[in-house]
């Protein structure tokens, strides 16, 4: 190959050996001297650069959002899920027209269309479980999973529960690297939180920010029909995010990222960890959660809650306090009913601990036992009563 001596200066230049240096520190060589040399210098170069990688820092010299990345992020997978979804006929083909010119069983029928999504998942056991968010594996009963080196596998999904969006994966793999949990009970808001999972597809991003709050309803998240008392952060979190873990400063699982509300900005959200262990527990011994359910519609009690259902004269009673949770509602035959609760029953304590809120109430029934004895106690026409109530399991249709 013959270079002239402008394309070989050029070609130094790139290399990083050309212009003022010289060639290998020869500072004082000739143009033509440096080209006269190039047969014994490039291929040297060349094998210097091939043979020494570009290097890692140190870890003195990684902030602790790297560090916690680097340890975490080959445990946390991406998953993609394909589900069938029947698609109706289109209306047109309903018409009187259609049907003299085809004929009734020529119109065409229901289609089914593969409907494709990506989210994320973390490895939870070594022997290969994975936790994610349910509505990422809803409707199908394997998926692909992908490692961070590169592996990919099938997954078993072998169980989900729509009630606290969390679902269990199996892959067939063994020493695997898992992740540490951490306590989302012990957080205070201002604390560090790293996302990491694949948004819009990009494989293994990481994000930061703060714990923006704690113990965000489902109603104020925009999911009033999930149990969860949600995380809240400003780390930006995405759609495909979903099922990732939200990691603390030392690196430890302390939620998985999951709601995002639509009119949003800046605003994520992620399930307890404590919520989904136990949750995750459940699916992958049995397949399926209880939830405890008791029966009962109920409202926080406001001054302007009072005043609005002590101006009704539908209700049937009349409120006389403007702090608790009361009771405006009893399903029939439920657990509730059984105990001898009653509408207009204001709520003060559940399972012994003070409540002043409706979320307050249902937290104390999630963390109660199907079947258990759970003590509520309540005001009832300004005395107090204690009540034995014995939760049941939570019925499709969504009450408390």
């Amino acid at each position: 190959m013959s270079l002239s001596l402008k394309q070989l200066t050029v070609y130094l230049t790139l290399l990083g050996l050309g212009g003022g240096a010289g060639v290998l520190g020869s500072r004082y060589l000739t143009n033509e001297q440096q080209a006269e040399n190039l047969p014994q210098i490039i291929p040297a170069v060349l094998q210097q650069s091939s043979t020494q990688p570009l290097s890692r820092p140190p870890d003195e010299d990684l902030n602790f959002i790297a560090k916690a990345a680097e340890k975490v992020g080959p445990s946390v997978v991406r998953i993609d899920a394909a589900r069938e979804v029947a698609q109706d006929i289109p209306e047109a083909f309903k018409k009187p027209f259609f049907r003299r010119f085809f004929g009734n069983n020529d119109v065409p029928g229901p289609e089914h269309r593969v409907e494709r999504g990506t989210g994320s998942g973390f490895i939870m056991g070594s022997d290969g479980r994975i936790v994610t968010n349910a509505h990422v594996v809803e409707g199908t009963q394997t998926v692909k999973v992908t490692l961070k080196d590169g592996r990919t596998f099938e997954g078993k999904v072998l169980g989900t529960d729509s009630v606290t969006d969390v679902a269990v994966v199996k892959i067939e793999a063994k020493s695997l690297p898992a992740v540490r949990l951490g306590k989302a009970e012990n957080l205070i808001p201002g604390e560090w939180a790293i996302a990491i999972g694949n948004p819009l597809g990009l494989d293994n991003t990481v994000t930061v920010g703060i714990i923006s709050a704690l113990g965000r309803s489902s109603s104020q998240v925009g999911v009033p029909d999930k149990r969860v008392s949600f995380i809240q952060t400003d780390a930006a979190i995405n759609p495909g995010n979903s099922g990732g873990p939200l990691l603390n400063a030392r690196g430890e699982v302390i939620g998985i990222n999951t709601a995002i509300r639509a009119n949003a900005q800046g605003l994520g959200f992620a399930i307890p960890i404590e919520t989904a262990q136990r949750i995750a527990n459940q699916l992958f011994s049995t397949g399926k959660v209880q939830h405890p359910y008791l029966g009962i519609q109920m409202v926080t009690l406001t001054p302007d809650v009072r005043k609005e259902i002590n101006q009704d004269n539908e209700a049937g009673f009349k409120v006389t306090q403007d702090r608790g949770v009361l009771i405006v509602r009893v399903v029939p035959n439920s657990p509730a009913q059984q105990a001898g609760i009653q509408p207009g029953d204001i709520i003060q304590k559940v399972g012994g601990k003070s409540v002043i809120s409706a979320d307050q109430v249902q937290q104390q029934v999630e963390a109660s036992q199907v079947g258990g004895g759970l003590e509520i106690e309540v005001v009832r026409q300004g005395k107090i009563k204690k009540l034995t109530v014995q939760p049941g399991a939570f019925p499709t249709q969504k009450s408390e």
